[in-house]
């Protein structure tokens, strides 16, 4: 049985185009001879994924060691899988991954001190750039306008592909060229004139008779941008934003790797177990309010009204977000805070159902108590929060933004004014009135929560990975002053709940199961 088994490992092994190691081998027969035939057959291949998908291996020669890994990991992924239904991510933890040119995929971020200093220095700077455009430039070079065409296709198929430039190919000539494209973030160089840069070069453009793609265009942004070169400057004839790209399709190329974060070292979109955990509850929701003042009498009256509505039938979670108060003092803010989360803690008791079964998420917001801001930032401070956590234990105080994993969903959550502000920047405001689907065109395509100078949305540049938009999650929720609304980009939802406080006492709820956004609110009764 022994040697029928061995020969079994060496040949799933050697199909996946690895070659194992005799003393690999040993280890697998001892972890999996004791099991049934059926479950060493998907523990073996469990092993061959996890090998495949985490970068374990820098040649085709497996060694005891990535067995040992992979092991490892394929056991606490039983584990999370088992116990992680629903997750709130800080951004300081979610993982960043540097993708590898030469290898085409992404790996683990090494750091030779473990972490991340939260300022930086001015590398920093210059490879939250670079990574940006690395992400951007694989997906695109993968899009079916760049790939090369099949041998024996067709005239008109060849016809309509393009190939990306670089800057430096156009700065090398001296003669006009023509019909070229061209990848790179728009930027100012110098004062009034804007350039586009990629990792080659810079050069400065024209825009006099460019026809405007959708999207929101900013300082900051990518673009791919279609124009001639003549006499030193680009001149673009249309402007377009990257092609964003469906998840699923992302996860094709790299694996399994959990980009989101969480508890798990895998991606958990797969997970059989967690799925069938949410079918078993389709009616599950998660509700989000922005712009909870507190210190106003009648939105904590309005909170009252909602907490009774949800009592007999709690969802997963509340989320709020900031600012917290209607004006804020920087000299009393925090005490007042303090007081105000106890008012709400005392409220909430008086709903046990809530206190059981409803975790309590709260998110800062930009003007609230507690560090600059800064993206990303931090929760409110401890002395804030304490008195709400003695008394409501499944209160989350996180960062801005987070992420939260229910099930196989990821939810990314953002508050921060960035439609307005990506509106009052835009170098060309679009034509149409559909701000909300142009700015969700925007996102999917940056990839990313903030494409903006720093200037007006200061990033720490260390982090900057904790705003990807990589692999696109189920929804992303954006709480900005702007109206609600709710607008779809390549099975991406993304969505505002408006002001809570300002806008007629207006909220969102999310269906996870089937990924609905439901209009709410509580009207003046």
């Amino acid at each position: 049985m022994d040697s029928r088994f061995k020969n079994d490992i060496v040949t799933t092994f050697k199909l996946n185009g690895l070659t194992v190691r005799s003393e690999a081998t040993k280890y697998i027969l001892g972890l999996l001879t004791p099991l049934h035939k059926d479950e060493r057959s998907q523990w073996l291949e469990k092993l061959v994924d996890v090998i495949q998908k985490q970068g374990l291996l820098d040649s085709t020669t497996v060694e005891k060691s990535h067995i040992e890994k992979a092991a490892k990991e394929c056991c606490q992924n039983e584990l999370d899988e088992a116990t992680s239904l629903l997750n709130v991510i800080s951004a300081f933890d979610v993982p960043k991954f540097i993708y590898n040119t030469e290898r085409k995929k992404y790996l683990p971020y090494e750091s030779s001190t473990g972490l991340l200093n939260l300022f930086g220095d001015p590398k920093d700077k210059a490879e939250m750039f670079r990574h940006r455009y690395a992400l951007l430039h694989q997906r695109t070079s993968r899009h079916s306008l760049f790939t090369p065409s099949v041998l024996g296709s067709s005239s008109t198929s060849s016809q309509n592909k393009y190939q990306l430039q670089p800057i430096e190919y156009l700065l090398g000539m001296s003669t006009k060229l023509t019909n070229l494209v061209v990848l790179g973030m728009l930027t100012y160089l110098t004062e009034g004139k804007l350039h586009l840069e990629d990792m080659t070069g810079s050069v400065p453009v024209s825009l006099k008779e460019t026809n405007f793609h959708g999207g929101l265009f900013t300082e900051n942004c990518f673009v791919l941008g279609q124009g001639y070169f003549q006499d030193g400057v680009f001149h673009i004839e249309h402007l377009g934003m990257p092609p964003p790209e469906p998840a699923k399709v992302t996860r094709t190329y790299f694996g399994n790797a959990n980009f989101f974060g969480g508890p798990s070292t895998s991606c958990l979109k797969l997970s059989s177990k967690l799925k069938a955990q949410e079918d078993q509850n389709p009616e599950a929701m998660m509700v989000f309010l922005s712009d909870v003042w507190l210190d106003q009498t009648k939105v904590m009256e309005k909170l009252r009204i909602l907490f009774a509505g949800y009592c007999e039938d709690p969802p997963i979670c509340f989320v709020l977000m900031g600012n917290f108060l209607s004006s804020t003092s920087c000299s009393t803010s925090s005490g007042q805070l303090r007081q105000l989360f106890k008012s709400l803690a005392e409220m909430i008791k008086e709903f046990p159902n809530l206190v059981e079964q409803t975790q309590f998420v709260f998110v800062p917001g930009p003007s609230d108590s507690g560090f600059c801001n800064i993206l990303p930032r931090p929760p409110l401070a401890k002395i804030i929060r304490e008195e709400f956590m003695q008394r409501v234990p499944n209160g989350v105080f996180t960062t801005n933004p987070c992420r939260i994993q229910y099930g196989t969903k990821e939810i990314v959550v953002l508050r921060e004014d960035i439609i307005t502000k990506m509106c009052r920047n835009a170098i060309h405001f679009p034509s149409t009135d559909d701000i909300p689907q142009q700015f969700a065109k925007s996102l999917t395509s940056q990839g990313h929560l903030c494409p903006l100078p720093s200037e007006i949305c200061p990033i720490y540049w260390p982090y900057d990975h904790a705003l990807y938009l990589y692999p696109l999650p189920d929804a992303v929720v954006i709480g900005d002053r702007f109206g609600g609304f709710a607008a779809q980009n390549m099975d991406c939802i993304i969505f505002n709940p408006g002001p809570f406080s300002r806008n007629n006492f207006n909220f969102k709820v999310f269906i996870p199961l089937s990924s609905q956004v439901e209009d709410s609110e509580i009207g003046d009764s």
